[in-house]
């Protein structure tokens, strides 16, 4: 099952496809991207700090089920979508307006996707032409584009090692990308698939897309 979790963030350029079989969580404020997008969330979870009491009444009319949190509490809005997410069964969740202004919101939720109760899940944030995942140990996983788009691979922690790529114009064969140094950063796709294997570490894989990819 495949869940789109729509946040208070910043969304722009392309979207996924959005399909009656997606569950479609809003988080807080993106309640305002759904409507926006004429979607109907199947819930809404948060602190409700950024929406009027008319928007939460409405929500109310629709029967819209909402999941409501203190605003004073140990996990931000978005860590519980996600954790409402795994628990209803989700085993791919996309992200949307997970970015914005904020730095310290942003980074944190990109540091999310490392959760270990999403492991063996993939977890994207689309934002704009960009795509962002992790690859983990052990893992092997394969990113679609279109000739020219950018993979960038960030190690996390500590060094990631042993990793081989296909796909891509610079090939790395079993090498080492050292955390804190940017030797990952801009390979570039020759072919509209590319997989990157990972022995062991955590790597922080960007997609640059340059044009819609139909498969998101």
């Amino acid at each position: 099952m495949r869940a789109v979790i729509i946040a208070n963030g910043i969304i722009g350029g392309f979207r996924p496809n959005i399909f009656p079989e997606d569950t479609v969580i809003a988080v807080n404020g993106g309640l305002r991207h759904c409507l926006e997008l004429k979607l109907r969330p199947h819930t809404l979870i948060g602190d409700m700090d950024s929406l009027s009491p008319e928007e939460i009444d409405a929500v109310t009319r629709f029967g819209i089920p909402i999941s409501r949190y203190p605003a004073r509490k140990d996990h931000t809005d978005m860590e519980l979508a996600l954790h409402a997410a795994r628990s209803l069964g989700a085993e791919d969740i996309v992200l949307l307006g997970a970015l914005g202004a904020r730095w310290d919101m942003s980074i944190a939720n990109i540091m999310l996707l490392a959760a270990p109760e999403l492991a063996g899940c993939r977890v994207r944030i689309l934002d704009g032409m960009q795509e962002i995942s992790l690859v983990h140990g052990g893992e092997t996983l394969r990113f679609v584009g279109n000739i020219g788009d950018l993979l960038s691979l960030i190690p996390l922690r500590a060094d990631a090692h042993n990793i081989s790529v296909t796909g891509l114009e610079y090939l790395l064969r079993g090498e080492t990308l050292h955390f804190s140094a940017t030797r990952g950063i801009s390979n570039v796709f020759c072919d509209r698939t590319a997989t990157v294997s990972l022995e062991e570490g955590l790597l922080l894989c960007v997609i640059q897309h340059f044009a819609d990819v139909p498969y998101l």
